[in-house]
């Protein structure tokens, strides 16, 4: 095969229903400077193949919905995803997802274009969000041919910053459950891990509120600084 064929083959291949699907999708908002509370927002959560951001493929999508300052339990979302050429490392132990959930999943071009026409122009949030960021982007990529653009800020980040006398670091999400005695129900799953994401961003937009950061746009801002002095380097 030429190289030419190649690069056309690698296309992704849409009906013209998909076609019209992915044409419509509405174009991200930008971070507003509205209230926190009237901003809709989408935490994610995704279950992988494995860690290997090059090589493993999202095999679950999971989400919920914030808005009105609550979550809505109208508004879940969940996909599993056909893989049937992914061969499955020992994270399966974890999340459960085994050949059979794979093989009954939904195929990943109406699973994915389902999730983006939920999450809308919505921005996103996910615990530990970079990875969740890098397997999504390339997920839609190599379905849908759709670049990610949405806002997507990382809860592991917004709690320490809210919450400096927290007396841990490097916290994974279930030690923050542990610290707000969030009762939550089953986890590694990715719409139960949605969830406690969400009902731990609720205590975090009250701190924010506590702290003067009542915009999308100013928790952005005042995340970025943050970010910006953790990776100073110290003398």
């Amino acid at each position: 095969m030429s190289l030419f064929a190649w690069l056309r083959a690698a296309k992704p291949q849409l009906d013209a229903i998909q076609q019209r699907r992915l044409a419509q999708l509405p174009k991200p908002a930008t971070l507003s400077e509205g209230a926190l509370r009237s901003q809709r927002w989408v935490v994610v959560d995704l279950e992988t193949s494995g860690l290997n951001l090059n090589r493993d493929q999202v095999l679950s999508i999971g989400a919920v919905v914030i808005e009105d300052g609550a979550v809505d339990f109208s508004q879940l979302f969940e996909r599993t995803l056909q893989r049937p050429e992914t061969k499955l490392s020992p994270s399966v132990l974890i999340h459960g997802l085994g050949p059979s959930a794979i093989a009954a999943g939904s195929d990943p071009v109406e699973a994915l274009l389902d999730f983006m026409e939920y999450v809308g122009d919505s921005p996103l949030l996910a615990f530990h969000a970079p990875f969740d960021q890098h397997m999504l982007s390339r997920a839609l990529k190599d379905s849908l041919g759709y670049r990610l653009t949405h806002p997507f800020l990382d809860v592991a980040d917004i709690a320490p910053l809210l919450c400096p006398e927290a007396p841990i670091r490097e916290a994974g999400l279930d030690d923050w459950v542990k610290h707000f005695h969030l009762e939550v129900g089953e986890r590694h799953h990715a719409s139960a891990d949605a969830l406690a994401t969400a009902e731990l961003m609720l205590i975090l937009f009250s701190r924010a509120r506590q702290q003067s950061i009542d915009t999308p746009l100013a928790l952005h801002t005042r995340l970025s600084q943050w970010k910006r002095r953790q990776q100073a380097p110290s003398f």
